[in-house]
């Protein structure tokens, strides 16, 4: 092995020393001399600790959903990017804003390092390589009206640190997600998200703990932007995209709980309303045609219960 490799590799195995999500986890030193009961007991006893480490961050993270509201209202984008098991949860995030909210494929993307071949095999080399991250940025047109989320549990991860720096070096807000306290994707991103839930039960496996306090921290981030936009009323998916005979179902029934009329009626509304449930249920609601309706929600924003009130109120 060539003198540079190791010392390369001297440098990484001195920064793990350092990393809460790479030691070693006493409670679990066993694991390989129990039954099944019993290892999925201590899996189960070490993820009962993710929701309230995530707890202790929600003030930083209400502080990311405000940045990300505002880059939606002015026609930004939030873009996740990540390498391994992080940039594939970003990815998922991203794929399931469009049929839940009736955004476009635009609005919430994710970027995974290798490429999208990278989603169902390692591609090597990719998360250690700082220029692809920033090839991949400016391939989607990065700007300072997007936030950038850049996520990696161990904090270190060369692809991802690499993309906050070229964001903010063309002005672009960016949001850290890990799992490792005073580490680069902290200290480089605008606001850190930093969820501590320690060694994992498999020492090293990210894809545990740490990849579940990632994927609630995601959830919230989207579900909490899009609600902020607009996307609910009351706590219905309003925007659903009926694009499916389960989503349609979900439409009707939408309409259904929130108007409290028959099936024939919310199905009529949805007919007229051009199977936008939104739409739908303001027209049950106020008695207004399509138009009328379509009209008064551009005026409010998208807000269905602000131009109920304004009907209502009249």
């Amino acid at each position: 092995m060539p003198v540079e490799q190791i010392n390369k590799q001297s440098v990484l195995l001195e920064e793990l020393n350092y990393i809460v999500s790479e030691g070693q986890n006493p409670d679990t030193l066993d694991i390989d001399l129990l039954d099944s009961m019993e290892i999925l007991k201590k899996l189960n006893d070490e993820d009962h600790k993710v929701p309230d480490a995530v707890r202790q961050i929600l003030p930083e993270v209400a502080n990311a959903v405000d940045l990300i509201v505002k880059a939606f209202a002015k026609g930004g984008r939030l873009i996740y990017i990540g390498a391994g098991t992080s940039g594939r949860l970003g990815v998922l995030d991203a794929v399931e804003c469009p049929p839940t909210f009736s955004v476009t494929d635009q609005q919430v993307v994710g970027i995974l390092a290798g490429g999208q071949s990278a989603m169902f095999k390692a591609v090597e080399g990719a998360e250690d390589d700082p220029e692809l991250a920033i090839r991949d940025l400016q391939q989607v047109n990065l700007s300072a009206d997007d936030v950038l989320v850049g996520i990696a549990a161990s904090g270190r991860t060369p692809y991802v640190i690499s993309a906050l720096l070229y964001a903010r070096q063309i002005g672009t807000k960016s949001v850290g997600v890990t799992c490792n306290p005073d580490s680069a994707v902290v200290n480089e991103a605008d606001i850190g998200l930093c969820a501590v839930v320690g060694p994992e039960a498999l020492t090293g496996s990210t894809r545990l703990k740490s990849g579940t306090a990632q994927k609630l921290i995601l959830n919230m981030l989207t579900t909490a932007s899009m609600i902020r936009s607009g996307k609910s009323y009351r706590n219905l998916m309003v925007d659903v995209n009926a694009s499916n005979e389960k989503l349609q179902a979900r439409a009707v029934r939408i309409v259904m709980q929130a108007t409290e009329c028959d099936y024939q009626t919310a199905k009529d509304a949805l007919e007229r309303s051009g199977e936008r449930a939104k739409l739908a249920i303001l027209m049950v609601l106020t008695g207004l045609p399509a138009e009328q309706g379509e009209s008064l929600l551009t005026d409010c924003g998208g807000f269905l219960r602000k131009a109920v009130q304004q009907v209502v109120s009249v």
